[in-house]
């Protein structure tokens, strides 16, 4: 093949179409428990999550919400994946040994929400979220009050006593969450999210009716399962509602995955190393939403 920058376009176009099929077929769970909040900058401020509005009865002057004064940076990064293609192999028309590559390649690019999303459902119980507290806490100020997402009781199905002291008691206090003026804020825990030690316990728990005592279970269909295999923990698991516009994880896309190629042959790696490359940039960022719509418990009780 002689090579100069209109068949190098060929060529890498041939690669796109491999990367962007692998993309598109990745599997990703990141959207059943994290809502996309697009960046126009460097970063983004959350606090406007502490001003959350509800429709109150208007009696006299109108009560306007200010922000108050936390501050919840969300901070923008850079990633890439990038494959070496070797001059020699497109003169001699064999880049299809590089399809494998730009399909890992395009998987990569698609997983990456997940990557973030899960990395911070990782830090749920040491990370801060918007009201300076870590996001699954024992403490988080509301109006007065002190509130608790957090629990430490480990996921059961053994008993109607053990699942409800887990599983049900995560479902109560979700449910009665109240706003800063004593309102509930009507939280509907749909999700149940663990990592692979958990699945089966987890399943059997939402699917079967019989807990494993030969007890009936007061917890079929309540909630659907999500099981990612970046949850680290073996213990922990959370209770999420999804049903809102706004979700309990952030995923912050500044620019989304993207195929890039280089098809400029004056360059110094293709001069002197005989090199081209291929990849995928991104640049984007996970944080976390609103805590009131999660329950995390650590599992160690």
């Amino acid at each position: 093949m002689l090579i100069n920058k209109q068949s190098l376009i060929a060529a890498f176009t041939a690669i796109k179409t491999i990367f962007n099929n692998a993309f598109a077929a990745a599997p990703s769970t990141w959207q059943k428990i994290a809502m996309e909040v697009p960046s126009t900058s460097g970063s983004n401020d959350y606090k406007w999550l502490s001003a959350f509005p509800k429709m109150r009865r208007w009696i006299g002057a109108k009560v306007v919400k200010n922000l108050k004064g936390y501050k919840y940076v969300v901070e923008n990064e850079d990633f890439e994946a990038t494959v070496e293609v070797d001059r020699n192999d497109i003169e001699d028309d064999t880049l299809g040994i590089y399809a494998p590559q730009a399909q890992m390649a395009g998987y990569s690019a698609a997983q990456l929400p997940d990557e973030l999303v899960y990395e911070v459902v990782n830090g749920a119980f040491t990370k801060v979220c918007f009201d300076g507290q870590y996001f699954i806490d024992t403490d988080h100020p509301v109006g007065d009050a002190s509130v608790s997402n957090k629990g430490t009781a480990a996921l059961s199905n053994a008993t109607q006593a053990a699942a409800k002291a887990s599983y049900g008691a995560a479902r109560t206090a979700m449910k009665k969450f109240k706003d800063d003026e004593g309102r509930s804020l009507n939280v509907t825990p749909n999700v149940l999210l663990v990592g692979p030690a958990l699945e089966d316990m987890a399943k059997m728990l939402l699917t079967s009716p019989k807990l494993a005592d030969n007890t009936p279970n007061p917890y079929v269909g309540t909630a659907e399962l999500v099981v990612d295999a970046r949850i680290e923990s073996d213990t922990a698991w959370f209770l999420l509602d999804t049903t809102k516009p706004i979700k309990p994880f952030v995923y912050q896309p500044r620019k989304k995955p993207v195929f890039v190629s280089q098809v400029n042959l004056e360059s110094d790696d293709v001069f002197n190393l005989k090199k081209l490359k291929f990849g995928a940039e991104a640049r984007a960022a996970a944080g976390y939403g609103f805590w009131q719509l999660a329950y995390g418990s650590t599992g160690t009780a």
